[in-house]
């Protein structure tokens, strides 16, 4: 695993969201990187850990850091994300390749880590819009191919067996998004309250650990520039080791969802696209770990109805998080915080999404 390099006495580090050129240059030239043509410029996104493509002749480079005052979970999902893409080269999961992790805040006032840059096609929308049938349905079975791959990993040998709780992931995630919602909530939401006080209960009996994204969806996949598959899957500072079918439902629910109100295809003509039925990726999944696919079907309300909650809860806290300053991205402007607004208009109807997946799966 690449090493942090030594520290060396830096100016303090005062500019929020912006790198200090000169203390990058230093530090790119004392890891062997060339350094002509040395420039920055910051990535959309990032609100926690903002991201900046590094330019120069001895490559494109991607870097991560967290923010100045940011929390130290901020510092170790950093450090996890760096870990995890270690470890999943040659895998068969797509991931940038790894260039170095430096912890010490002395060169650019935060730790960071430097990965290659990956060329590629970036969507939000899972109808793919724009391509082919031929290439949406390449596209679908990579995704459900490299779900599989994930979830098949042996994270024990891959040095990852401390990265998480072993057992009870949607009891601990759903606890977790309940303390994250409360801490962001601005209206009494009935289904999110229904949701609080059911989820809890009405988890599945039997438990299965894998290594886990956490955030598996469209947004963060780069598709190669011309053919049908992943070129990478990026953002893994969430990676854990949890519940793949949870993993599988998040990616999954976008089949539940209209993409007026989100990022989904419901009530899209699928066949017409080439995107395979939401039964049909679920079986293509099952098969390819295989897993029966039968207990999974038993139960996906509740794991939809569990993705949707935290759906729910991760856009109430978008909407919050801007207006009182504390986003990330360099691109945190008025537009994104009326954005973030629209986002937070979403959260009652994804919850009412999500409550009546609840009582299909047996909530009163």
């Amino acid at each position: 695993m690449p090493q942090p390099f030594a520290a060396t006495e830096r100016a303090p580090f005062d500019a929020p969201h912006a790198v200090d050129l000169g203390a990058l240059h230093d530090w790119l030239r004392e890891a062997g990187i060339g350094t002509a043509g040395l420039a920055v410029q910051a990535l959309p996104g990032g609100r926690a850990n903002p991201a900046f493509r590094v330019d120069t002749v001895g490559g494109i480079f991607v870097l991560r850091k967290m923010r100045p005052g940011a929390p130290s979970r901020s510092v170790r999902a950093i450090e996890r994300e760096f870990r995890v893409m270690v470890a999943l080269a040659d895998s068969g999961v797509p991931v940038p390749r790894t260039i170095a992790w430096c912890h010490d805040p002395a060169w650019l006032g935060t730790p960071f880590s430097l990965m290659e840059y990956v060329e590629g096609r970036r969507f939000t929308d899972p109808a793919l819009p724009g391509l082919s049938v031929a290439q949406r349905q390449a596209i679908y079975a990579d995704i459900n191919r490299t779900l599989a791959a994930l979830h098949r990993v042996d994270y024990a040998a891959a040095g990852l067996g401390d990265l998480g709780g072993r057992g009870n992931h949607l009891v601990r995630q759903i606890g977790r998004w309940t303390r994250r919602y409360r801490s962001s909530q601005t209206a009494r939401i009935e289904a999110m309250e229904a949701l609080i006080r059911w989820l809890p209960a009405g988890v599945p009996d039997g438990d299965e650990v894998a290594l886990v994204h956490g955030d598996f969806r469209m947004d963060n996949l780069i598709l190669h520039p011309t053919q049908g598959r992943i070129a990478a899957v990026i953002d893994w500072d969430q990676a854990t080791l949890g519940h793949p079918l949870a993993d599988l439902c998040f990616y999954a629910m976008c089949w539940r969802v209209p993409p007026d109100l989100w990022r989904g295809v419901a009530g899209v003509d699928l066949t017409a696209l080439g995107i395979p039925q939401e039964h049909a990726f679920i079986e293509d999944y099952c098969r390819a770990r295989e897993v029966d696919p039968v207990p999974v079907f038993r139960h996906w309300d509740f794991y939809l109805a569990c993705s949707l909650f935290r759906l729910a809860a991760m856009l109430q806290g978008a909407a919050v998080r801007r207006p009182a300053g504390h986003a990330a991205a360099a691109d945190a402007t008025q537009r994104d915080a009326k954005m973030d607004a629209k986002m937070g208009a979403k959260v009652a109807a994804l919850a009412e999404l999500g409550w009546r997946c609840a009582q299909r799966a047996g909530a009163a």
